[in-house]
């Protein structure tokens, strides 16, 4: 029997409403959450992504500020804009779409962000407080994929979740997120990369397996475990003549092959991206009620 398809775009509008029922509660008195959304270059996908979250600003009654720097700007130029951002108590979130011109220290401009403005979830001191367990701004990615899981039903507790991708942005903290108490946790986490030798041995043990290693194909239908729930993170542009763009997005998942076989599944697109805008907006409320107390 085929996968169900989880239905990504359905349980971010559940969050959008609440976000947008908070941003109004402040706005009615006398703040309105404001994300200033930082582009650097002239990317098509890093501009489709901060559309994309603009226009999710706009639907969720929360002021967007637009910076774009072009593709020569130097890092100074960069923390300068951030500096002002960080100065400004009209801004409660920053974002720095990455990835950034070579030229740039990734580490250095996330850093510079405060910790109270950071929506994005990324500084070192989020990111500690995320390993220890204390309250902060989670990764937008790995929060929405376990708000999904909880949303679907999905239990955790107990399962064994294999991760595949051990970035910073997803597998990493998402591995911490999943084996934290609580919903949405308390799983036994299997973090595989680039380095594990016979990937399929280990995704075939999976009851929740999540697929974010950033290549197409990565994980096939035989190297599922029946009835398993499959989340992919991928998003990746591959050739097509008979598309209108050229081209088509597919996930890090064949999903042909792993629909058969898998319980549940993630669609590329429609999974696991609204959940990720729809948790940035969560965060950029949130911040505005921190800083307007």
């Amino acid at each position: 029997m085929p996968a169900t398809i989880i239905d990504g775009k359905a349980v971010a509008a559940k969050w959008h409403t609440e976000t947008a029922q908070r941003a109004a509660a402040l706005a009615a008195k006398g703040t309105t959450p404001c994300l200033a959304v930082i582009l650097v270059g002239d990317n098509p996908a890093s501009i489709s992504y901060v559309t994309a979250k603009e226009r999710a600003c706009a639907a969720d009654g929360i002021a967007s500020r637009p910076i774009r720097l072009p593709a020569t700007a130097s890092q100074d130029d960069l923390l300068r804009e951030i500096h002002a951002l960080a100065a400004d108590p009209a801004v409660h979130g920053i974002l720095v779409q990455l990835p950034l011109p070579r030229h740039i220290d990734e580490t250095a401009v996330i850093n510079a962000i405060p910790p109270e403005k950071d929506v994005d979830g990324f500084t070192d001191v989020n990111t500690g407080r995320m390993l220890i367990g204390e309250p902060c701004f989670l990764p937008c990615t790995p929060h929405g994929i376990v708000q999904l899981l909880v949303e679907c039903g999905v239990e955790t507790n107990g399962a064994h979740a294999v991760v595949v991708g051990r970035s910073n942005i997803v597998g990493r903290p998402l591995a911490n997120l999943l084996s934290r108490k609580g919903p949405g946790g308390n799983a036994t986490v299997t973090l595989c990369h680039t380095g594990t030798r016979d990937l399929a041995s280990f995704t075939r043990q999976a009851d929740i397996l999540i697929v974010a290693s950033g290549r197409p194909g990565t994980v096939t239908g035989d190297m599922i475990k029946p009835g398993a729930t499959v989340i992919d993170v991928g998003v990746n542009r591959v050739p097509d003549p008979t598309a209108k763009r050229g081209y088509r997005l597919v996930g890090d998942v064949d999903f042909p092959s792993a629909s058969q076989v898998a319980g549940r599944i993630t669609p590329v697109p429609g999974g696991v991206g609204p959940l990720t805008i729809a948790m940035l907006m969560v965060n950029s409320v949130a911040a505005a009620e921190e800083l307007a107390k």
